[in-house]
């Protein structure tokens, strides 16, 4: 068994758990995900579930991994539930299954760079996507994205992720902002600001049943719950620092990165006249792409948007393999390097339907959202709130001097409006996988 390693500073462990929030859940997934559910209403949708639900939730991770310092499967035995073990493979699942097809995601990125510098998809850039996203070009780019996020964590948890964060989550929010205050300069971006953040109160609760599951699991995949991730990055910090201060830090941060990617993705759409619902994975890259060609400095500004959006790729990716990586750290006699490339042939193999087929990709996408999501977040819930209990409490009033009377509040939180939000989330996302009329739970074969 190999010696376990440890951020080298509180802002690492930040930056870090930022960087593994701030990914292609905000920049990609958010923009699309608030255009086909209703525009300003999904937004509000959203940010409740990120303050009722998906706050108090990450509390219950953070506690899990810096009360034991394990990885997230081996944290429940060292609690005394080894019974509850499953629930932290079922994590480990949840973040190995979605990086699989994430790592597809981040080799379509890689081509619009490219294509953004060189304007190869300026002429039609929804021709441009349906040749790149599937196929042998969607493998190779898959297999290139890899081979970054593989070399980063290989490298270690203090010199690897650590360092490739403090540069990466700085340069997310400087360019983001950058980006929304030029794009306030754009001739009919005012109509792009309204649709994003004008909700249409009449539609809520009309709304309501087809809009939760979406805006909670937006809320769980925005910041990296039900993966393990949160888990495992805890468990290399000490009981000295604030858990409630870094949770509130890591929500705001990762939030305030979703509307600011809202409100560059909107303005620049409706200042030219295109469509925001355009549905499915390829939102940005179909909607956004035919944007740049309109826009003066064009070719630049592509660059920038989806380096962006590759930077953020490469933080989440990072810490979604360096849950399954950790495990392997404390429990075999491998070499973090042996263990990473190792588990970066196989999520090469598990992607490859995906890569190959957007119908894969799409299934993949649904399963993780509609289920395993929900029900990874359900189970470590009842498990922080029914079963560790007072002990919970006790972990998180660690380090929080004046905050000491908000662990009775928060576990009281987690017993009640966190687990029946979540539960309601799992049981509508269940109906559409097996009660519809068309499940989604069948493959596409």
């Amino acid at each position: 068994m190999s010696d376990r390693e440890t951020w080298a500073s509180r802002l690492g462990f930040l930056l870090a758990a930022i960087g593994s929030a701030v990914g292609l859940g905000n920049i990609w997934q958010f923009p699309f995900k608030t255009a086909t559910n209703g525009g300003a209403v999904f937004l509000v949708f959203y940010l409740v579930a990120v303050l009722l639900i998906g706050f108090p939730a990450m509390l219950a991770e953070f506690i899990i991994g810096r009360r034991t310092n394990r990885n997230a499967v081996d944290a429940f035995g060292e609690l005394g539930f080894k019974q509850w073990r499953v629930v932290g493979g079922l994590g480990v699942f949840t973040g190995f299954w979605i990086l699989s097809y994430y790592n597809v995601v981040g080799g379509w990125v890689m081509r619009y760079i490219l294509g953004s510098a060189t304007g190869a998809y300026f002429g039609n850039s929804a021709e441009y996507f349906g040749a790149i996203a599937s196929g042998p070009e969607a493998v190779v780019g898959q297999a290139l994205f890899l081979l970054i996020c593989v070399g980063i964590v290989a490298v270690g948890v203090e010199d690897g992720i650590e360092k490739a964060t403090k540069v990466m989550v700085p340069s997310i929010v400087l360019l983001m902002i950058g980006m929304a205050a030029w794009v306030t300069t754009l001739e009919g971006a005012g109509a792009g600001y309204s649709y994003f953040l004008s909700p249409d109160f009449s539609t809520l609760a009309a709304n309501a049943g087809d809009l939760i599951p979406f805006a909670v699991g937006q809320a769980f995949f925005t910041l990296s719950l039900g993966m393990a991730a949160m888990i495992t990055y805890s468990s290399y910090i000490g009981d000295d620092e604030s858990l409630p201060v870094d949770g509130g830090i890591i929500v705001v941060t990762n939030t305030l990165v979703g509307v600011l990617a809202g409100l560059v993705v909107f303005p620049i759409l409706f200042a030219i006249n295109v469509s925001p619902d355009t549905s499915g994975p390829s939102a940005i890259f179909v909607a956004m792409a035919s944007a740049f060609p309109q826009l003066p400095g064009g070719r630049l500004l592509g660059v920038v948007f989806f380096g962006v959006v590759l930077i953020a790729a490469i933080s989440s990716a990072i810490s979604l393999l360096e849950v399954t990586v950790s495990y392997g750290v404390d429990n075999t006699s491998y070499s973090r390097v042996s263990l990473a490339a190792m588990l970066g042939v196989v999520l090469f193999v598990l992607g490859f339907p995906s890569a190959w087929d957007l119908a894969w990709f799409g299934w993949f996408d649904t399963l993780a959202y509609k289920l395993f999501l929900p029900l990874s977040v359900l189970l470590i819930l009842v498990f922080v709130g029914w079963v560790l209990s007072s002990n919970a409490v006790a972990e998180l009033r660690q380090g929080t001097g004046g905050l000491r009377a908000f662990g009775p509040t928060w576990l009281w939180m987690v017993r009640t409006v966190v687990i029946l939000g979540v539960l309601l989330t799992l049981v509508l996302g269940l109906q559409t996988l097996f009660l519809a009329e068309d499940p989604a739970i069948i493959p596409p074969i």
